[in-house]
């Protein structure tokens, strides 16, 4: 089987539609066992250079989803651009909702899950 080149693999990416791209990031759980929107969700490494310079960064965490979690699965979904079931192992099991994101925006987040009867923290 022949590899193939990064930029061919991302101009195959450009001409799919989201369903199929879904449907690639699903086989690609099912088949190596690895979720790529995590990842894509953990933001790149040059983050921890803006802490350094002075800006603060916080990690937005999840400590309960109260009793309407829906609501609350519905707001992670809206802030993470994640699917339907990670969106709820985050209501259920709590966690990381966004990392190194800037003080400002951490604390609408946080308004907004809290305005959804979660209970979160700002590390």
């Amino acid at each position: 089987m022949a590899k193939i080149k990064k930029e061919d693999f991302i101009n195959s990416l450009k001409e799919m539609t989201l369903l199929e791209i879904k449907e690639l990031v699903d086989g690609m759980k099912e088949e190596f066992g690895v979720d790529p929107s995590v990842v894509a969700v953990a933001g790149p490494a040059a983050a921890t250079t803006e802490t350094e310079e002075g800006q603060s960064n916080l990690t937005v965490t999840l400590v309960n989803a109260g009793s309407t979690k829906i609501n609350v699965i519905k707001v992670i979904r809206d802030i993470t651009g994640l699917g339907l079931k990670e969106s709820k192992d985050i209501a259920d099991q709590g966690g990381a909702v966004k990392e190194n994101v800037p003080a400002e925006e951490a604390n609408e987040i946080k308004a907004k899950l809290e305005e959804a009867g979660a209970t979160v923290e700002l590390k």
